[in-house]
């Protein structure tokens, strides 16, 4: 879990993904060589802070998102939220802005439930602040800030290792709602003829899916994925004798929407552990749903 537990620490919330991007960047150069097949990397201005990852003939490809949700510093000591971050007294922060290093506690409004920060000087405006990470493990869970998505991301570097044939994409902007999957989806498509994917991130703890029965393989969410598609991956998954569950919601998004609405013909699937106290410092994650998902993303791409 040392790869996972380094992730977690990164402060990279949507729009400042770049930290990020280096990291991974960085890890892939350093490790591509021991990987079965040794993958071209596509990155560059045109991309922003995207990596795309093409190995052999590809299928199919994985979408995984580098951000995180966090907040940036208003006035008055306000809290402005990037994507949707729980809010609670006594959060730890931490940031940087052009004064030094900022460790600082969150305070939360009673009547307007807005969130401030407790400092002993003023932060400069603008500076975005996240949780500040404790990873802790036990025989059984994983508990961190930002698992959504270092886990997502966690995955696809780990498939990677033994991947043939395939795509990777590490996008940008999730939590937000989009903004890179549409140039991503539009390159790999144009270039590479992929038209499916699977959305490597994370999913909720509910009454449905719970914590060690297996990776989750959402039916829909806000988004609805083709079911003739969903189908074969279901078929897949009963074959594969992988522990699974399903998921059926009615909310919750992910890069699949931002693929079903660009202009481009994309199925797509999403396929991830499932986590408890979602968005908030104590995100916290089954092993065993790790290793399943995992193992599933390994045999999905191969069968695809």
């Amino acid at each position: 879990m040392e790869l996972l537990k380094q992730m977690c620490k990164i402060q990279a919330p949507a729009g400042d993904e770049g930290p990020m991007k280096d990291f991974v960047l960085n890890y892939i150069k350093e490790n591509q060589s021991g990987w079965k097949v040794q993958p071209q990397i596509i990155e560059g201005e045109e991309f922003q802070d995207c990596i795309i990852l093409v190995f052999g003939k590809p299928r199919t490809a994985i979408f995984a998102h580098l951000d995180s949700i966090g907040f940036t510093v208003k006035y008055n000591k306000e809290l402005v939220k990037i994507g949707g971050p729980r809010i609670k007294h006594n959060y730890v922060l931490v940031g940087k802005d052009s004064k030094g290093e900022i460790e600082c506690e969150m305070n939360v409004s009673e009547g307007s439930k807005k969130a401030y920060y407790k400092y002993d000087r003023e932060i400069d405006r603008g500076t975005q602040l996240v949780f500040k990470s404790d990873f802790r493990t036990s025989d059984e869970f994983v508990q961190s800030c930002y698992i959504d998505n270092r886990l997502g991301v966690y995955n696809a570097l780990k498939v990677a290792e033994t991947l043939e044939n395939g795509i990777i994409c590490f996008s940008c902007y999730e939590e937000t709602g989009g903004g890179a999957v549409g140039y991503l989806g539009k390159y790999i498509y144009e270039n590479y003829q992929v038209r499916q994917a699977l959305i490597s991130d994370i999913t909720w703890v509910t009454d449905g899916v719970k914590h060690g029965k297996g990776v989750a393989i959402s039916m829909r969410d806000s988004g609805i994925p083709r079911r003739k598609y969903l189908n074969k991956i279901l078929d897949l998954a009963k074959a594969s004798k992988i522990d699974f569950q399903l998921e059926v919601e009615d909310a919750g998004g992910s890069d699949g929407n931002q693929l079903q609405k660009s202009s481009y013909p994309f199925d797509w699937c999403f396929v991830g552990a499932p986590e408890d106290n979602v968005h908030t410092p104590d995100e916290k994650v089954h092993k065993h749903d790790i290793d399943c998902m995992i193992k599933m993303y390994q045999y999905l791409m191969k069968s695809l």
